[in-house]
């Protein structure tokens, strides 16, 4: 299965990256192919080592316009001319996707593959990993678009899975994968 991971570029503390890798670790040791922002910095780099010197594949899918970011090793990297075409690739590439620490970035994939998958144009898992309660409020804001009739309760039901830990979020995937 190739699961894609949304991140923050930047740094983290350990309080974050620890989670982090244990998931990825996961993806690894399972065979799973990791399939990520193509990014050798940050969060994102951290991450894709973790995977290779697990023995697992992966995959980055990078703009042209941040082309100097590109991770060296991985199996497959694949440059787009923009963001959008970036967007469509991770999705088509990918049978699932987790959301860990991140910032704009992260929650406008996020964001997407959830909107895509409301709109019934995929039917994938999607986890947010919500290490330290990082995204409580998130969780909160859908709970309040829900009580306030934006949204369906089904968003939180079905669409889409907040998890405390990464055996969690990985457990989900593997019953929910199509």
């Amino acid at each position: 299965m190739n699961i894609c991971v949304f991140c923050s570029v930047t740094e983290v503390t350990d309080a974050y990256r620890i989670p982090a890798r244990e998931f990825v670790r996961l993806v690894a040791s399972r065979g799973h192919t990791f399939v990520w922002g193509g990014s050798k910095r940050g969060l994102m780099g951290f991450l894709a080592d973790e995977v290779r010197n697990g023995g697992g594949k992966v995959i980055g899918i990078l703009t042209e316009g941040i082309k100097e970011q590109e991770y060296d090793g991985a199996d497959e990297m694949v440059i787009t001319p923009d963001l959008a075409t970036r967007k469509t690739m991770l999705l088509d590439r990918s049978d699932a996707f987790v959301v860990l620490v991140g910032g704009s970035g992260t929650l406008d994939e996020f964001a997407t593959v959830l909107a895509l998958k409301r709109h019934k144009l995929h039917r994938k898992p999607i986890v947010v990993l919500n290490t330290g309660g990082f995204y409580d409020h998130l969780k909160a804001q859908f709970e309040r678009m829900t009580a306030d009739g934006m949204t369906k309760p089904s968003v939180l039901e079905y669409d889409v899975y907040f998890a405390s830990a990464p055996d969690e979020a990985m457990r989900y995937i593997e019953s929910h994968a199509n």
